[in-house]
């Protein structure tokens, strides 16, 4: 949680919103038909970090909202979180209490398991819904999920992380490397991180975040999901069975791209989310 800072000091802080003594950090910009931004799990992320390069475009022609999930940034920790349910229930608080009834839904990795989970649960809530780099299906866990994981604050091991989620290297100035060690070696950032994501048996964390396979084939929503066609953390060939598995689902693989698609092909990620969530998938 942050203590003292506001926005103006940093700019991953947004809004605050406390329900039943749970506070979520989330950002809201822009205007027009909600879309809701739920961010991967890497170490020292916020929504902030995952959709900085995002949230401008989008707000242009969508009311943009992007919370921090319990757990990461400036919401709160609940220490070890063992059933996604805690991530869906939070979701909802949020809509309910901005009094959102429905919401197309962006979900980036461990949010692309938050996100299915939440069409499941409340399938009226959600219109349309981009599932990139998705978890939701089980799947051996990868070296670089197990690294991204099991990351310990050094930065060697978030330059060892980085590498496994960018495709082209030269992203990874040491400036950020250096911002993204500092990030996860905040006050209160690491710990539940680790709690949650760090144990010796991480592929569990893959299994609880999983949907039956049953349930996302029952989902009728117009769903376009995004794949690096070089992502080493979540495999392209489960994301090729999860779009086999929904009925009205477009797959769409992006070359020279790893795992950060809204970040190294970004031009194109503003695009195809926007006119998709404004047309659908026979615009």
């Amino acid at each position: 949680m942050s203590v003292g800072l506001t926005a103006t000091d940093c700019p991953e802080i947004g809004k605050s919103l406390t329900v039943d003594g749970s506070t979520t950090n989330y950002h809201d910009v822009g205007a027009g038909a909600p879309v809701l931004l739920i961010h991967g799990s890497g170490p020292g992320v916020t929504a902030w970090a995952n959709w900085r390069l995002n949230m401008p475009e989008l707000a242009k022609r969508f009311r943009v909202i992007a919370p921090d999930m319990f757990g990461f940034g400036y919401s709160d920790s609940k220490g070890r979180i063992e059933n996604k349910q805690i991530w869906v229930d939070q979701i909802v608080s949020l809509l309910d209490s901005l009094e959102i009834d429905k919401v197309s839904m962006v979900g980036n990795s461990f949010g692309g398991g938050i996100t299915l989970a939440f069409m499941i649960a409340h399938p009226d809530r959600v219109d349309r819904a981009v599932l990139m780099g998705p978890a939701g299906l089980d799947f051996p866990i990868t070296p670089a999920l197990d690294q991204v994981w099991g990351y310990q604050p050094s930065l060697e091991e978030m330059r060892a992380s980085l590498k496994f989620l960018a495709w082209d290297h030269s992203r990874l100035t040491e400036d950020l490397i250096q911002s993204r060690y500092e990030a996860s070696m905040r006050p209160g950032a690491h710990e539940p991180y680790h709690a949650t994501f760090g144990g010796a048996d991480r592929q569990a964390n893959i299994a609880m975040l999983a949907s039956r396979e049953e349930d996302v084939a029952t989902l009728r929503h117009e769903t376009l999901i995004l794949h690096g066609l070089f992502d080493q953390v979540i495999p392209l060939d489960f994301t090729v069975r999860l779009a086999s598995l929904l009925p009205r689902a477009d797959l769409h693989v992006f070359a020279e791209c790893g795992h950060w698609v809204q970040i190294e092909r970004m031009a194109s990620f503003n695009r195809m989310v926007a006119e998709f969530f404004e047309n659908g998938l026979k615009a």
